[in-house]
């Protein structure tokens, strides 16, 4: 499985606008929106909160993978943005959250969607990989260093 083929060049916003958890999640669900007709942006931010009320998915080192699954879906779709001021995201080690990944699944979905978290946290572990991402000049050099992990694993 590849981080690449659910991640759309399209997908990743170099610098969030986003303040708060809530337009994190909202603006990273509106660029998914943005290539699957009938898809809203509020149906997935609402599906996204429901699962940050069982435990925040920010899971310390400046890192959240918000995720959640949606009725209608036709595939598992990833959007990836980044902060550099920080938002807080109620992250377990309670620092402020640099790098997003936001993975949105189908309904019926289960290995697949868990197989791209288990993917995701064990590239984010690397140190120099979130370095790489906090330090790139454009959302084209943050695609081309995920795309280089992605391949390695």
């Amino acid at each position: 499985m590849q981080i690449t083929d659910m991640l759309d060049k399209n997908y990743i916003i170099e610098e969030l606008k986003a303040t708060s958890k809530r337009a994190v999640l909202a603006e990273l669900s509106e660029i998914l929106s943005r290539d699957q007709k009938g898809l809203a942006p509020g149906a997935m931010v609402e599906v996204l909160l429901e699962r940050e009320k069982l435990g925040s998915t920010g899971i310390g080192d400046g890192i959240a993978i918000p995720h959640g699954k949606l009725k209608g879906l036709d595939r598992l779709m990833i959007s990836f943005g980044r902060s550099r001021q920080g938002i807080d995201f109620d992250a377990i080690d309670g620092k402020p959250v640099h790098i997003f990944f936001l993975l949105m699944a189908p309904e019926s979905s289960t290995g697949q969607h868990l197989k791209a978290l288990a993917k995701i946290s064990r590239m984010l572990k690397d140190p120099e990989f979130r370095n790489g991402l906090l330090e790139a000049k454009s959302a084209e050099e943050m695609y081309r260093k995920i795309a280089e992990k992605d391949e390695s694993y």
